[in-house]
């Protein structure tokens, strides 16, 4: 089995992809017993598609290669804290488990300014653990939105 800072590794490295492609860099991993069944990286830009987050990828092509909508107990390795759409996601995939590089201060909505995940009132509530590897994935978006405003 990986450990977790291996599979946040490999979702950083996903997150440095999407900003080579000049995509928000956000990187996320899905893993269920030990092996990783998918993973992705925004693209939502190079589309045209809003709703193309690294989450959501990830979680579509997990369901197709496990065959089930439901992703009990699996994984999610994402770099940064998902918005208010991919933690709805989260809530109706059925994420046994949800590990977080940054925290985002504007759209977060996993306990940060929203509480979509981690929220008693839905029929879901994922384990949820900030910061592992935060520092590395708060970089890469610091560094990407300098780049940005140049």
């Amino acid at each position: 089995m990986e450990d977790d800072s291996e599979l946040m590794r490999i979702a950083l490295l996903l997150a440095r992809e999407a900003f080579d492609a000049g995509e928000i860099p956000v990187g996320a991993v899905i893993v269920k017993d030990g092996a990783v069944v998918a993973s992705a990286r925004n693209d939502n830009r190079e589309r045209g598609d809003p709703v193309r987050h690294a989450e959501i990828i990830a979680i579509e092509r997990a369901a197709a290669a496990l065959g089930n909508e439901r992703l009990t107990g699996c994984d999610l390795y994402v770099t940064k804290e998902p918005c208010a759409m991919c933690a709805g996601a989260i809530v109706h995939a059925r994420i046994r488990r949800l590990v977080i590089g940054a925290r985002d201060v504007r759209y977060g909505a996993c306990g940060t300014v929203l509480c979509v995940c981690g929220n008693r009132s839905l029929n879901h509530v994922p384990e949820i653990e900030f910061g592992l590897m935060e520092e590395e994935a708060a970089e890469l978006l610091k560094e990407f939105f300098i780049n940005k405003r140049l």
